[in-house]
């Protein structure tokens, strides 16, 4: 009976190891407030990511993005990787400024900004 105890408590605490380590792996690399890994959201005017994670926006691919009828302040998570930045852009191909790093939000007003480009990280 001792036997079966302890073989039974050796397979909780692996089966506990095994779903602690799965779950620390998905964190890292994973979705931010709702945004996919590998992507760059807008949220809505005002809203707060962690509190309502449903970006209006996602891009997935580099290259100019037109952004239509954003006003205001909205936060910008750019969740790309291997130092994938964000540019702001004030027209559709270019005048942009400011880049957000990767794993990195912002909170912009988007009123001036026509277009995000996506690009590479450039050493």
């Amino acid at each position: 009976m001792r036997r079966l105890l302890r073989g039974a408590a050796a397979l909780a605490l692996t089966t506990a190891a095994v779903l602690t380590g799965a779950s620390q792996a998905q964190a890292e690399g994973g979705a931010w407030d709702g945004c996919p890994y590998g992507a760059v959201c807008i949220y809505p005017e005002n809203v707060t990511p962690a509190n309502n994670p449903n970006p209006s926006h996602i891009f997935y691919s580099y290259g100019f993005h037109p952004i239509y009828n954003q006003y205001r302040n909205h936060w910008i998570l750019n969740n790309q990787y291997d130092g994938a930045l964000v540019e702001l852009c004030e027209s559709v191909n270019g005048d942009c400024h400011d880049s957000i790093p990767p794993q990195e939000g912002w909170f912009v007003d988007l009123t001036p900004l026509n277009s995000l480009n996506l690009r590479e990280h450039y050493l």
